[in-house]
């Protein structure tokens, strides 16, 4: 299927949840236009009363008395209309916030492929509002020009057909042009879209590489790079904005060429200087007023829908990016991603004939193992034999592609994940805290903890230090990636973590890489407190300092990876 087809067919998937509140909002908007007709008719009633007296007979109050009546009913349909087109928005974008934050939240962190965080952010935080306008401005714009033009044009044909005429001819042309114009607001709107994100990502990595940056030298050439992307999504923006002046020129060309012929055929018919267009008798006062102010709201509605026509090529880009990722490959986590809670208490972990495989690659194949409830484990191997991989299994953040793995006396399934997973902590090779306190990220598994336990934890991870030079200690709020603490101080922190989260099972993912020896000291006699706390303890690791202290080792060979 052809990529614009894809969007448009999503965008219609969308929809179709609020697709009757839609049609409803539709009518209602466009029964309130209509109702202009009777305010005009009130209108020109009154001036054909004030210059034919003799024809008319409508007193000042009760013209006023109806426009104003007539006015307040509109005004009620279009607030009522809107309120329900808003409510329906809001639904559909909440929804596709939902869905696509759920799939990402068990999206499988070893096979996430080049997706960033930045670019994802900026689909739900910023893209995703496209929908709002699209939904509130075309959707009901698009009812009314399917009707309120033709019922205006028949109350044109039947006072004069040369008026009906002058509306059904340039009535027309400002569609084909709005196609024309559209085709080139779509292609411009896409790539506004991938510009949007291209410059989030680039700001988020030169953020998270702010340090090394400065270290290598290399501000000056990040600035130019930040300044061309930046400079880039402004020319792009530049040219949307050109397409829809130049949508909105054409129609507003048209509709006063039109009213203008109107008027002109109007003046000309009451002065006695035309004498053709109506049908028994020439136009009457009454009737050149009243068409005269029917004119202008003939071109309304299509004014309307091509002022919203940048809003659907936006929301085709939108939708045509939520296509996009729906064709990607997702290797999900095992289990249904939530927690399910269980006894915390150490379990032996087993696995035989375990495998895996990233796509095509040569399939990661791992010896038999059997680790005991108590004891530690050291992953060992050169870089690329899989022991980041197996520490994934094991945590089942990736299914195996075979073989069977055992927590305790459950195997590793998608039913069983969420349960034995709560058993389990990670301390990660790159630490990563929620911005909040110190204090909260401790206590994430747990909720509210005693001061007495944090100070005992942070004591036995060697963290007490970290947390005591702090400006406001255990109430210093973190960045996302440790900001204030160096990186062997924000893996102390992971340390105390694990050990108030009271897991039965650590895994631990290269806890001494980058460190210093004496840091990495202190790590690994952490490490060995919460072995000797009770905990099972698994170590991915290149230090052999490290994996010596281990109960036991498994070697990976190279040619697995």
């Amino acid at each position: 299927m052809p990529v614009a087809d894809a969007a448009s067919e999503k965008l219609k998937l969308l929809l179709a949840p609020v697709r009757k509140r839609l049609k409803l909002s539709g009518y209602l908007t466009t029964v309130a236009s209509l109702l202009w007709i009777g305010q005009a008719a009130l209108v020109a009633m009154l001036v054909a009363s004030l210059l034919q007296p003799e024809l008319h007979d409508l007193s000042v109050w009760a013209a006023a008395l109806g426009f104003l009546a007539l006015g307040a009913c509109r005004i009620a349909l279009d607030t009522s209309a809107g309120r329900i087109s808003f409510n329906a928005a809001d639904d559909v974008i909440s929804k596709v916030r939902a869905e696509v934050a759920q799939q990402e939240a068990l999206r499988s962190p070893q096979c996430a492929g080049n997706e960033n965080s930045a670019a994802l952010a900026s689909l739900l935080a910023e893209k995703l509002d496209s929908l709002r306008v699209y939904i509130t401005r075309y959707q009901p714009a698009q009812v009314r020009v399917g009707i309120v033009p033709l019922v205006i044009l028949g109350f044109a044909l039947w006072h004069s057909w040369v008026v009906a005429l002058i509306l059904f001819i340039a009535g027309p042309l400002i569609p084909v042009f709005m196609i024309l114009v559209g085709m080139a607001a779509r292609s411009a709107s896409e790539k506004q879209m991938q510009e949007i994100g291209s410059l989030n990502a680039l700001l988020m990595e030169h953020l998270s590489a702010a340090v090394d940056i400065r270290a290598l030298g290399a501000v000056e050439r990040s600035e130019d790079a930040f300044k061309g992307a930046a400079d880039t999504l402004r020319q792009q923006t530049m040219k949307v904005l050109g397409i829809a002046f130049l949508s909105s020129t054409v129609l507003e060309l048209f509709a006063a060429l039109g009213v203008a012929m109107v008027a002109v055929f109007v003046g000309f018919t009451l002065l006695g200087e035309i004498t053709f267009g109506s049908y028994a008798t020439q136009l009457t006062v009454y009737e050149g007023v009243f068409l005269l102010l029917l004119a202008p709201d003939y071109f309304q509605p299509l004014r309307d829908l091509a002022a919203a026509w940048h809003d659907k090529a936006s929301a085709v880009a939108v939708a045509g990016e939520l296509a996009e990722r729906e064709k990607q490959e997702l290797k999900p986590i095992l289990g249904r991603g939530g927690a399910v809670e269980m006894p915390r208490a150490p379990a032996p972990v087993a696995w035989s004939g375990l495998h895996f495989s990233y796509g095509s690659e040569e399939p990661m194949r791992y010896q038999e193992a059997k680790v005991p409830a108590g004891t530690s484990l050291a992953i060992v191997g050169a870089s690329g034999s899989g022991k980041s991989t197996l520490l994934a299994l094991i945590a089942g953040l990736i299914p195996p592609s075979g073989g069977t793995l055992r927590i305790g006396e459950f195997e590793m399934t998608a039913e069983t994940a969420d349960q034995l997973r709560s058993n389990m902590d990670w301390v990660a090779q790159t630490p990563h805290f929620l911005a909040e306190t110190v204090r909260r990220n401790l206590s994430l598994a747990r909720g509210h903890i005693p001061a007495d336990e944090i100070d005992e934890a942070l004591q036995s991870a060697q963290a007490n230090g970290v947390v005591e030079r702090l400006p406001d200690g255990l109430f210093t709020r973190l960045g996302e990636t440790g900001a204030g603490v160096s990186g062997g101080e924000a893996r102390r922190l992971l340390l105390a973590r694990a050990m108030l989260s009271d897991a039965g099972i650590i895994l631990a993912d290269e806890p001494t890489a980058d460190l210093d020896g004496d840091t990495a000291r202190q790590i690994t006699e952490s490490l060995l407190a919460l072995k000797d706390k009770g905990a099972t303890l698994i170590v991915a690791t290149h230090d052999k300092a490290l994996a010596d202290k281990m109960d036991q080792q498994l070697v990976l060979e190279a040619q697995n990876a």
